[in-house]
């Protein structure tokens, strides 16, 4: 059983789970079982070419950024599981018992954060019913949101990044998982604000 589950190797999702990782040492936090199915396949990334997004330097390539993204989170953060080449098919049950299934296997989780694109082809079963018009999205693009109060679908849910209605910029989707990954942890904390934060003073 999974603490939380992540499905989505992007920015939003790895954002969110390198804030989680880096919380390891909070006494809430400790105990915790966090994985992600890093699926990256469908990620707009992958032809991306970043000259402006603070912090990376000019050039850098959206496929780089993934492969080097998830090998960050696995350096720092080796508690962390990572679910390579799994699809996520559908979603069974409710708070606090979720069973996610893949193409391959199935996974049973308390939370869930779903930071996937918002391609119209979206096809999890368990969530359509929250599936509706991305509203910051040209109508032609056809893109889609899960309808959500602040990354919140429902208890136990959270969508991060595209999916969850914000615009496509690798900064908002980064922001997004993150502010979702502190959203978690302040739940964690029996609902005392929470930040994860280094500094080199410690």
């Amino acid at each position: 059983m999974f603490d939380v589950l992540i499905i989505g190797g992007g920015v939003a999702g790895v954002s969110s789970a390198l804030i989680l990782g880096s919380a390891k040492n909070k006494v809430f936090a400790s105990d915790k079982k966090i994985g992600i199915i890093a699926h990256q396949k469908n990620s707009s990334l992958q032809e991306a070419l970043f000259n402006n997004a603070y912090g990376i330097s000019a050039g850098k390539l959206g496929s780089e950024l993934l492969e080097e993204s998830l090998q960050q989170l696995s350096t720092l953060y080796p508690h962390i599981t990572q679910i390579e080449e799994e699809k996520v098919m559908k979603i069974i049950g409710s708070y606090p018992n979720f069973e996610v299934v893949t193409n391959k296997s199935s996974y049973l989780t308390q939370n869930i954060v779903v930071a996937i694109g918002s391609s119209n082809t979206f096809a999890i079963d368990g969530l359509m019913d929250y599936v509706s018009m991305h509203p910051k999205a040209l109508v032609e693009k056809k893109r889609i949101y899960l309808k959500n109060n602040d990354h919140k679908v429902a208890e136990g849910i959270f969508v991060a990044g595209t999916l969850a209605g914000h615009r496509s910029q690798l900064a908002i989707a980064a922001g997004s998982g993150a502010a979702v990954a502190t959203d978690i942890l302040t739940l964690w904390n029996t609902g005392i604000d929470v930040q994860s934060h280094d500094s080199i003073k410690k």
